[in-house]
């Protein structure tokens, strides 16, 4: 554990020392800020539904941008086999670039918070469901971070890092918009892998074990993929 958190703060500190921490916490909250101004504006209803709505969708460019040079940036470099010499396993590496990218993202949700203080003015939102709706993102942060980190592992080109991220994210935020194309059967399993019917059903309040489980399970099937991954490029 202590040489998770070393890896952890080394990567965290790394966001900081540059500008690209300013820049896409900049970006996002920009981005986020914007779109919820007008909704609420246009809407005229104190809620942070429309908040998460606009969130999730930006999480699709944003968090494989953060993780895409997680361990590519590594293997360019030729840092990560300095890496591997150190007394580290490959699962305490990629553990320490997850919480690490993890830590970021959380940090910046949360200084969209200052939109719940906002509709507070102006009406009485529903404490539950703004809870459990900031739950939900940071359950769904962690499914596209692994898989961002994933398809990091698999190249030395950041920016097929990102496209490959973008487009399993993707189809993972899309999948239950389309089931209405496939029988009852396969629906109901397309639905079950969809991130956003989990997140959906967490955001209502109800708050279930199995979306849980969901998360949890998805978390750990691309970090474990990611280590890998990072192992089988080690003998090549």
């Amino acid at each position: 554990m202590r040489q998770i958190m070393v890896l952890a703060r080394r990567e965290f500190k790394s966001y900081f020392d540059s500008p690209v921490a300013y820049v896409v916490m900049t970006i996002f909250l920009l981005i986020s800020g914007w779109q919820f101004s007008s909704t609420l504006f246009l809407t005229n209803t104190p809620e942070l539904r429309g908040l998460f709505n606009i969130i999730r969708f930006i999480l699709l460019f944003f968090i494989p941008a953060v993780s895409m040079r997680l361990i590519s940036e590594e293997r360019r470099l030729g840092t990560i086999e300095l890496l591997m010499t150190l007394p580290v396993r490959d699962w305490q590496i990629v553990i320490g670039k997850f919480l690490a990218a993890y830590m970021l993202i959380i940090i910046t949700l949360l200084l969209t918070m200052i939109h719940f203080v906002t509709v507070s003015f102006l009406g009485d939102p529903d404490i539950g469901a703004t809870l459990s709706g900031y739950l939900g993102l940071i359950l769904i942060v962690g499914v596209y971070l692994s898989i961002g980190i994933f398809t990091s592992a698999l190249t030395q080109n950041q920016i097929v890092a990102f496209i490959l991220a973008f487009v399993i994210i993707f189809v993972f935020y899309i999948i239950d918009k389309i089931i209405i194309f496939f029988p009852g059967f396969i629906a109901g399993i397309l639905e079950f892998l969809s991130t956003d019917y989990h997140f959906n059903n967490i955001s209502r309040g109800v708050v279930d074990s199995r979306d849980i489980i969901y998360f949890l399970s998805m978390i750990f099937f691309f970090l474990f993929l990611a280590v890998q991954t990072i192992e089988s490029r080690k003998w090549k």
